[in-house]
């Protein structure tokens, strides 16, 4: 690399020390705040989340916010994801990225899920009372990536991370950090690294965690208000290791293949990889397999979206000659029970 990329030789230690905290199965179940590894974006989805080297726009705040720098000028998308079809859980997404002074690009994400109403239900109405609530799970990052010579781009991502119920609430702060390069005649090969998910622990509080019982002692018959401590959890980090090679066909088409490396801190390690044909700018197929290791087949132990994956793009110019451009994201990833996950979504590149 040339000298004048010395500078982000901290970013890469940085992301490297991931390492030493990750894949370790022991860990599987300690973790929380697991909607934090869901994906919204339907176009990495269809690839499984195996394009942590070429991931662009918007969607790159989710895998890796390097590659959040290219981008023409301004990308919207909005993303809707069916998780689990027969389990009636939904989940929204939105992101902004705009391209700022020379070289750098500003996001905004944000994701919330939707679980649908439960009965409430106390130790005196273990049947329910009549009353509903809605559990609350959402998630918001403010991103910063910059582009230096079309060759490295590195990001940087604060999250807020949100969950609870009526009477009881979690929270914490994470950061996610990203570095792509990219080399050959063409551009053809890209290798990009993620550090995840490193943030504060989690901790519920609230009403719910109160419960009011009589005062021990003999001389007032009242009850006290007693608060019970809840455990702190950590946030389930992660680092991506992932590189990609282009096939240009033609002058405009391209066949695109990669492989990716996932490293978990509470579950085991992931491999697997993809491969997207481009029709021009207009169309795109996808698919991508994920393989977890030390896991036997059908035993439940796994993640529970391991496997097949397949999606495809449609992109086009809002009239004749725009350089702004509409597109319709579609993804489909297999899953061991329920019916699969199912990812549609609208992107404005202007």
């Amino acid at each position: 690399m040339n000298h004048k990329y010395t500078y982000l030789l901290p970013w890469l230690v940085l992301l490297l020390t991931g390492t030493a905290f990750a894949g370790n199965p022991d860990r599987q179940g300690e973790a929380g705040a697991n909607q934090l590894l869901i994906n919204p974006w339907a176009r990495s989805a269809g690839l499984h989340s195996m394009n942590t080297a070429n991931i662009m726009g918007a969607e790159a705040m989710y895998l890796n916010v390097a590659g959040l720098s290219r981008i023409n000028k301004t990308q919207i998308q909005l993303g809707h994801m069916r998780y689990l079809v027969g389990a009636d859980i939904n989940v929204n997404s939105f992101g902004f990225a705009q391209k700022i002074g020379k070289g750098g690009t500003f996001g905004i994400s944000l994701m919330a899920l939707d679980l649908g109403d439960f009965d409430y239900t106390t130790e005196d109405t273990p049947e329910g009372s009549g009353a509903t609530f809605s559990p609350s799970f959402f998630n918001m990052g403010l991103s910063y990536a910059h582009l230096f010579e079309n060759k490295v781009s590195v990001g940087i991502t604060a999250k807020f991370v949100s969950e609870g119920i009526s009477n009881a609430r979690a929270s914490a702060i994470a950061l996610d950090a990203g570095v792509q390069y990219i080399t050959g005649d063409k551009d053809q090969f890209k290798f990009g690294i993620s550090l995840r998910n490193i943030g504060t622990k989690m901790r519920y509080q609230g009403e719910g965690l109160a419960k009011p019982l009589p005062n021990p002692g003999p001389t007032f018959p009242y009850n006290n208000t007693y608060y019970e401590r809840s455990a702190a959890f950590e946030l389930p980090s992660q680092l991506n290791i992932g590189m990609s090679h282009d096939w240009l066909m033609g002058r405009v088409n391209r066949l695109t293949a990669m492989l990716n490396f996932t490293s978990n801190a509470f579950s085991r390690d992931q491999l697997g990889g993809g491969l997207e044909f481009a029709l021009g700018q207009n169309f795109a197929l996808r698919a991508g397999y994920k393989y977890e290791f030390d896991v036997e087949a059908g035993s439940g132990e796994g993640t529970i979206d391991n496997g097949l994956s397949a999606g495809l793009s449609v992109s086009l110019p809002v009239k004749k000659d725009s350089d702004t451009r509409i597109a319709l994201d579609y993804s489909y990833r297999s899953t061991d029970i329920f019916q699969g996950i199912h990812n549609v979504g609208i992107r404005l590149d202007f």
